[in-house]
């Protein structure tokens, strides 16, 4: 997915200016890359955590677990 159409996304969800979105992921994408870089994780709460090192490195959070809501088993 390229940057235009995530932040076109954001923007529609958001109900704000594309530029507005974009302005906004390079915020978020530059934050990510200053942790990376003085050797700190940057994690992506819900998504997974970009750990630094001589190779990117991403690991995705692992799946919840649903929780029985009461539902008879068949």
């Amino acid at each position: 997915m390229k940057k235009s159409a995530i932040a076109a996304r954001i923007a529609r969800q958001s109900r704000v200016s594309k530029a507005a979105a974009a302005d906004e992921l390079d915020r978020v994408v530059h934050k990510i890359l200053t942790r990376l870089r003085s050797g700190r994780p940057a994690a992506l709460p819900g998504l997974g955590t970009f750990t630094p090192g001589q190779e990117l490195n991403f690991h995705f959070d692992p799946p919840r677990k649903e929780k029985n809501r009461g539902r008879a088993k068949s």
